[in-house]
């Protein structure tokens, strides 16, 4: 029985710190390449990422946010593909190689 309620109280836990996660996630705001922390803009990865996905599909492409996030090789896909507009030139860079600091 005390081994029950000491599971219980763990999954418990670990679904309230899961859901803090989530609401840290979702307070993001991004404007272009800048989180806005506190009212002032912060360039960051997370936003990075968001604008690259944002940018790619007023290209067309269909692609999530997810997507760039969580997979290396699509983010360079896209990033080879548009690379070239200077909205999403900082995130593209290493995977451009074209004499702008990106791979050789």
């Amino acid at each position: 029985m005390i081994r029950h309620k000491i599971l219980a109280s763990a999954l418990l836990a670990s679904g309230t710190l899961m859901l803090a996660h989530g609401d840290a996630q979702a307070a993001i705001r991004c404007n272009g390449n800048y989180q806005l922390v506190d009212g002032r803009p912060v360039e960051t990865g997370y936003c990075r990422e968001w604008n690259l996905a944002s940018v790619a599909r007023t290209y067309g492409w269909r692609i999530t946010f997810e997507a760039i996030r969580n997979d290396e090789s699509k983010k360079a896909q896209v990033c080879r593909a548009i690379g070239f507009d200077n909205r999403v030139e900082q995130i593209c860079a290493p995977f451009l190689n074209d004499g702008r600091g990106g791979r050789t």
